[in-house]
């Protein structure tokens, strides 16, 4: 297994989104999802991306699923008092377990 050296971690309301700029892929670590008794980190598969667009005066960001941009994800960074979910800053999620594969 490879370890991640260019990665880039966003917090959004429902997920730490990872990026591996260097092989242009991602995956999300779903919070708040009941996995049973463990209580493991319920993450999706590493998927390829084509862009990422930060917004330079918010918190929202975009990432493009393929190379013409028709196909893309938008979510938005949690900050400490969300305006997007009235809620503020959630915990700090452990990544051990979690390598690329």
């Amino acid at each position: 297994m490879e370890p991640i050296t260019d990665q880039l971690i966003f917090e959004s309301c429902n997920s730490t989104w990872l990026f591996d700029t260097r092989h242009m892929r991602f995956r999300r670590i779903l919070k708040g999802v009941d996995s049973g008794p463990t209580q493991v980190a319920v993450a999706t598969e590493w998927r390829p991306y084509f862009g990422l667009e930060v917004d330079p005066e918010g918190e929202c960001f975009s990432v493009l699923l393929n190379a013409d941009g028709s196909r893309l994800l938008r979510s938005w960074r949690h900050t400490g008092d969300c305006s997007q979910c009235g809620e503020h800053m959630t915990s700090e999620l452990a990544l051990v377990g979690l390598q690329c594969e």
